[in-house]
């Protein structure tokens, strides 16, 4: 498959090693990522390129060194990433399972990510509850709907929570909560 011949001296080596820093730097300039998504990246770019004389394994070694050289500038870090993240997917209205699920995704690890969570539930309290309140605003859902039509449309209302990654109760909670009450509640958010 990745048969090329090896890089035969080290002005190719250290231009191939500049050109994947370049290009992570554009990549940073444009997006916040996560490690493993700039890693990824790089891969798919350089891999695709017909005139590199290098095998994927010698690639990602290079890709690595670079990585490295960026994290000890701190020009790139998974905690930061996670934290400035989750308070992204925290005004979305993002339940904290679907906000753990996401940073999984995008390759970051686990010690970040509970990091992160901790932090979440420590500054506050109650954090799904308001969550689950953005999510019936914006899909306008339970206490959202006229009322000849939140008994019809319960159940297809848990599922979208459920969906969103609130547990049973949240969602009950929510979805039984009056209009005026739901609104008063919204203004707090």
């Amino acid at each position: 498959k990745w048969k090329m011949n090896p890089i035969k001296n080290k002005k190719d080596l250290q231009s191939l090693i500049d050109d994947l820093r370049n290009s992570a730097f554009n990549y940073l300039d444009k997006y916040s990522t996560s490690k493993q998504q700039l890693r990824i990246y790089l891969l798919k770019k350089f891999s695709k390129k017909n005139d590199l004389k290098i095998n994927r394994g010698e690639l990602l070694n290079l890709i690595d060194i670079v990585m490295r050289s960026l994290e000890s500038k701190n020009l790139i870090s998974d905690e930061f990433y996670s934290y400035s993240k989750s308070k992204v997917f925290l005004r979305r209205g993002y339940s904290l399972n679907k906000i753990r699920y996401s940073l999984a995704k995008k390759g970051v690890e686990q010690k970040y990510i509970s990091g992160t969570i901790s932090k979440i539930e420590k500054n506050n309290s109650n954090t799904d509850f308001y969550s689950a309140l953005k999510i019936c605003y914006k899909r306008k859902i339970g206490p959202c709907r006229a009322e000849s039509n939140r008994e019809i449309f319960y159940k297809k209302d848990m599922g979208v929570l459920a969906r969103s990654g609130f547990s049973y109760e949240i969602s009950k909670k929510i979805l039984s909560l009056p209009k005026p009450e739901f609104k008063k509640l919204y203004k707090l958010v």
